[in-house]
């Protein structure tokens, strides 16, 4: 299915927000996720199911001054 991540369109296999976090390699990583703008708790991502034209934020703490 298509839809956009970090503002860039994908074609994507996953349709739980976990799981493509696996196929998009941040499984392991700690990382914030929005779907269409709502903010997703890790807690909830296995049952966030993605639909066709979603948008996805992932976004990755980063350390720095």
């Amino acid at each position: 299915m298509k839809i956009i991540v970090n503002g860039r369109p994908r074609e994507v296999t996953s349709a739980s927000l976990e799981a493509l976090l696996g196929e998009l390699s941040f499984k392991n990583k700690s990382v914030a996720t929005a779907v269409n703008g709502a903010f997703v708790p890790r807690t909830a991502r296995a049952t966030v199911v993605l639909r066709e034209g979603d948008s996805l934020e992932v976004l990755v703490p980063m350390q720095g001054g």
